[in-house]
């Protein structure tokens, strides 16, 4: 278990093992979502939205017109 210390200015250093799990690095950002019964959740956000960049691409869709597009 990893174990962090909340500073006086509300800050804490992520442990490096918790920094490893997740694969972050330096500008990273991370969710943190509390539940109800005092759980947080920690979600990295490591992907920008550039690396979705081609992900709707098939290269067997054909082109269609704007006329097309617009119905």
């Amino acid at each position: 278990m990893a174990t962090a210390t909340l500073t006086s200015k509300g800050q804490m250093t992520l442990p490096k093992e918790i920094r490893d799990a997740l694969k972050l690095k330096p500008k990273d950002k991370v969710s943190l979502i509390p539940l109800p019964d005092g759980t947080v959740l920690m979600r990295a956000k490591t992907r920008s939205f550039s690396d979705f960049y081609g992900s709707l691409y098939d290269p067997n869709r054909k082109p269609i017109t704007l006329e097309q597009m617009k119905r």
